[in-house]
């Protein structure tokens, strides 16, 4: 656990997995297929961890492909503005495109409509990963979405073990997005692999429970997956709060309730909360508290990565809410 900790104290990450393009309906409320106008920002699961780091006092670098095209440096121009370090996105030619999302700022009935096909992100080679400079940084993360194609899956588990070489830990977010995958039974057995090689998983119950084979098998699979010396898991249950798996003990923790104008970008404001609190010095049942804050503060604003907290936003919010929920 200390090389873990210790790296994550370090307060610098290599990021792996795509940046996209986010474009969602203005103002909060309205739908997409009634809006006159969207407003556009950085998106992807890896890139709005990246940015939530850099807002929160930390440094990120994202490794990651995207299009030669106008929507590809809006993506590179967004990291730059959110202090991401953009040394490793690389631009790819051909017919590869960079991600994009169209969303809506509504619970009801929530739509985020994808468009992936022949993405950018999944263009990223084993050469690439050798080419970063792995003593730069405490820590490698990646979202799970990297390992649903070719070349980038088997590139990203070379990164892990240059990692593993360099003595930097390996924090995986589940991240399981069923669009991205050619079967589930695949998916399956590649994200159990980078389960099985990580230090630090985070993932929801139905994340675990889909590699364990059922939901109602999803906590057994997080205590199996923290058995390992070294290891901690964070098993997150949505309004349920979450259970945080480390050296034996099991801690759980409530949320912050808020009203949510969407659902998404929780997830990736939770892990850059409890990567900086971990940083920054807080014992861990507060930082998995703080992580929670985090995606409390984004749901209940349009917008990912310009909804992610400052560390004086996430100070004010955490010193005006009543606190968490008792779980």
């Amino acid at each position: 656990m200390n090389t873990l900790i210790d790296g994550i104290r370090r307060n610098r990450f290599a990021v792996f997995g795509r940046a996209g393009m986010d474009m969602y309906a203005d103002p909060a409320g309205v739908k997409s297929e009634h809006a006159d106008t969207f407003r556009a920002d950085l998106g992807g699961s890896s890139a709005n961890i990246c940015a939530g780091l850099c807002k929160l006092g930390g440094e990120s670098a994202l490794v990651t492909s995207v299009s030669d095209d106008a929507v590809g440096r809006f993506c590179k121009n967004k990291l730059a503005h959110y202090g991401v370090d953009t040394r490793y996105v690389r631009d790819v030619g051909g017919e590869s495109r960079t991600s994009l999302a169209v969303y809506e700022s509504c619970i009801e009935d929530f739509q985020n409509v994808i468009y992936r096909n022949g993405a950018a992100d999944f263009q990223v080679t084993e050469a690439e990963m050798d080419a970063v400079d792995y003593g730069d940084f405490g820590a490698l993360i990646t979202a799970g979405t990297v390992f649903a194609a070719e070349p980038s899956r088997s590139a990203t588990f070379r990164a892990f073990e240059n990692a593993r070489k360099a003595g930097l830990p390996v924090i995986f977010d589940v991240d399981y997005r069923p669009y991205s995958w050619p079967s589930p039974q695949i998916a399956a057995d590649v994200l159990s692999r980078a389960g099985d090689e990580s230090d630090l998983i985070v993932g929801n119950d139905e994340e675990f429970g889909f590699m364990a084979g059922g939901i109602d098998k999803g906590m057994d699979k997080a205590r199996e997956l923290a058995a390992k010396p070294g290891r901690m898991v964070v098993y997150k249950m949505g309004q349920e709060g979450a259970v945080t798996f480390a050296d034996g003990a099991e801690i759980r923790t409530g949320i912050f309730p808020v009203t949510a104008v969407k659902p998404n970008g929780a997830g990736d404001s939770f892990m850059a909360g409890l990567l900086a609190s971990i940083a920054d010095g807080h014992d861990l049942r507060t930082s998995v508290l703080r992580g929670s804050a985090c995606a409390s503060i984004v749901v209940s604003q349009p917008g990912c990565a310009g909804a992610m907290p400052t560390t004086a936003e996430l100070e004010a919010f955490l010193a005006s809410h009543p606190g968490p929920t008792e779980c």
